[in-house]
């Protein structure tokens, strides 16, 4: 069993730094590992459906528990951001979005909770034309044709991953800034800034009236005119 010692763990994830020295850490898996959250830690100190790591452990392995629509038998699977997670014995649903903390947890409806945004990081071209492309949370989606370039987002539906909208980078689009200062914060975009060999391309993004630099990278479109989804 895998631990980190808990003056270490990220604040979003709410757990005591001086009631014990150990606490579990994320698996492997699509997401940063300190920029995600074991589930037993979302059961135990975020949405409060279990007292300790035994009982949601327990919970888990009864595959109680589904992530994107996948069932998760795995304590320590690490949740990140836009993932959203199931609980149908509770009929609750929540997302995990950007805050200023880092991360956190928001309530969804049922409706809601077969669609996902996710970030076209990189892509790469395949044999017969196809092109794959490469998703901030670990997924690959080939594709045919489309014109999707890296920091494009696109709407999926779960779990087949069936594209349902394609949300460009672009002026006029809307985004969240995902990490860093800021994070959670939503904005138009105004311009796009070219990047360099040593500096990533940044975006110009318009919040509170203000205009706002931040790293393609750290920036996610959620919408055109507005998010397509509630994500705070």
């Amino acid at each position: 069993m895998a631990h980190l010692k808990r003056l270490l763990a990220p604040s979003f994830w709410r757990v005591p730094k001086k009631e014990k020295k150990w606490v579990v850490t994320p698996h492997a898996g699509p997401h940063p590992k300190l920029y995600s959250i074991p589930l037993s830690i979302i059961l135990t100190h975020i949405i409060n459906i279990a007292n300790t790591t035994a009982e949601a452990k327990k919970i888990i392995r009864k595959g109680e528990i589904f992530v994107d629509g996948k069932r998760r038998k795995d304590y320590a699977y690490p949740v990140g951001l836009f993932d959203i997670i199931s609980i149908p014995t509770t009929k609750k649903h929540y997302r995990v979005v950007p805050s200023t903390k880092g991360l956190e947890l928001i309530e969804t409806s049922e409706k809601e909770t077969n669609l996902k945004i996710c970030r076209v990081d990189n892509k790469s071209i395949l044999k017969k034309g196809k092109t794959q492309l490469n998703l901030h949370d670990g997924k690959n989606i080939l594709v045919e044709n489309g014109n999707y370039k890296t920091g494009d987002s696109l709407l999926l539906e779960l779990p087949s991953l069936k594209i349902i909208d394609h949300l460009p980078l672009e002026k006029g689009n809307v985004g969240i800034i995902s990490h860093g200062t800021g994070a959670g914060r939503l904005g138009e975009i105004k311009q796009l800034m070219k990047g360099t060999m040593r500096e990533p391309q940044k975006v110009v993004c318009e919040i509170d009236k203000e205009d706002r630099i931040v790293s393609k990278h750290g920036f996610i479109v959620v919408g055109k005119e507005k998010p397509v989804m509630k994500i705070s």
